[in-house]
């Protein structure tokens, strides 16, 4: 079903965390997103999130407002009819800026799915051809530990009384030896549940090994990240092959391209994908497959952080694939509000499908929640 887009609205977000998120390279106290509103001209409105990642995607808050509003006033006159041509049709009016193009194509299969009345995720294994997949598994949503050993002990314990079993310990900014009796420390206290480290970058490659050889954390399912991306692929060969743990990639995979490259080199054993690294849904689907097909395993993950919109569309996703057994990091869960009318939440640390059965995305924002939360010397963009 054509459409065509008659306005927009784009609003430049800075959320508080509920607490300050510490990582190798930088530490997030507010989260700043951006949320798109497109309205097409028979009223239909869809929605499109995008975080800010400067060390990640390069685009800081204003370069997002500005690729955005530029990419609206570019698209406004196109007929959109088939949802595979979004991708091309962006690119041949803008090169990179993966965060943009994925609000906005979010944002357009959002009002397409609406207009078809199909949900999503349903949307996206018709797209695939993946029909014959039974009902998707409850998705297991990782939650971050990390601070001092007694709140992260103290905030685990309270966690799986929720029903949480999933984890993610962030590693790097301690000496080797701290992080490795502190991850042990943790895995003790967890039990048989399923956690993961995540260094985004921080280790040099003698470190890396020696901390994935440790028996003190070998019950780890994965460890994400733990050398940079810059790294030389003998490295990246290297540890694969010398680490008795399984080795995630996050910051090194950015699309096809790259889990292609590894794949090659069978330097990894699953990674980790964001919607603003691959330019957009059907981006990051492409590449989900591509690792499926070749036996390694998905994490799907929000930057930290972003709303229950972008939330629900990486959702999708993981229940377009039917499974996940890596998870899911939401990461609207450390916002001190959310901008949604009914936010996107875990129940018994597990999302259910049910959650998501709306024609489009499948949630909402709040006007006014949205107007609350324009960052600061901001103001809503209309185009």
């Amino acid at each position: 079903m054509p459409m065509k887009i008659a306005h927009a609205r784009i609003y430049p977000l800075s959320i508080p965390l509920s607490d300050p998120i510490k990582m190798s390279g930088e530490t997030v106290f507010d989260a700043k997103t951006v949320v798109l509103q497109l309205v097409d001209e028979k009223g239909y409105s869809g929605w499109g999130e995008a975080s800010v990642a400067p060390l990640m995607t390069g685009e800081t808050l204003d370069s997002l407002l500005a690729n955005l509003r530029y990419l609206v006033q570019k698209v406004r006159g196109i007929s959109w009819e088939d949802p595979r041509n979004l991708t091309a049709e962006l690119n041949k009016v803008l090169y990179g800026n993966s965060s943009a193009k994925s609000c906005l194509q979010m944002a357009l299969l959002d009002i397409y799915t609406q207009k078809e009345n199909v949900v999503l995720w349903k949307f996206l294994r018709t797209l695939f051809k993946k029909n014959d997949l039974d009902k998707p598994l409850p998705i297991p949503i990782l939650r971050m530990l990390g601070g001092s050993i007694e709140k992260e002990q103290m905030d685990a314990e309270s966690l799986r009384r929720q029903g949480y079993r999933h984890w993610k310990i962030k590693v790097g900014l301690l000496p080797l030896e701290q992080d490795i009796k502190r991850v042990e420390t943790l895995l003790n206290l967890l039990g048989e549940d399923t956690v993961s480290v995540d260094a985004n970058g921080a280790m040099n490659i003698e470190d890396a090994i020696r901390f994935t050889q440790s028996d003190k954390v070998g019950r780890l399912a994965f460890a994400e990240q733990l050398i940079t991306s810059n790294s030389s692929t003998f490295d990246f060969c290297r540890l694969k092959n010398e680490s008795k743990i399984a080795i995630g990639l996050d910051e090194s995979i950015h699309g096809l391209r790259e889990v292609e490259q590894f794949i090659e080199l069978k330097a990894f054993d699953g990674a980790s994908l964001k919607l603003i690294k691959t330019g957009g849904l059907i981006e990051a689907m492409e590449c989900a497959l591509m690792l499926e097909n070749n036996n390694l395993k998905i994490n799907l993950a929000c930057k930290v952080a972003e709303t229950s919109i972008s939330a629900a569309a990486t959702a999708a996703i993981g229940f377009a694939l039917g499974r996940l057994p890596w998870g899911y990091s939401m990461s609207n869960q450390y916002l001190s509000f959310d901008v949604c009318k009914v936010p996107l939440v875990a129940e018994n640390g597990l999302l259910d499908s049910s959650k998501l059965n709306a024609p489009g995305i499948g949630i909402d924002p709040d006007i006014m929640l949205l107007k609350s939360a324009i960052a600061k010397e901001y103001s809503v963009i209309s185009c």
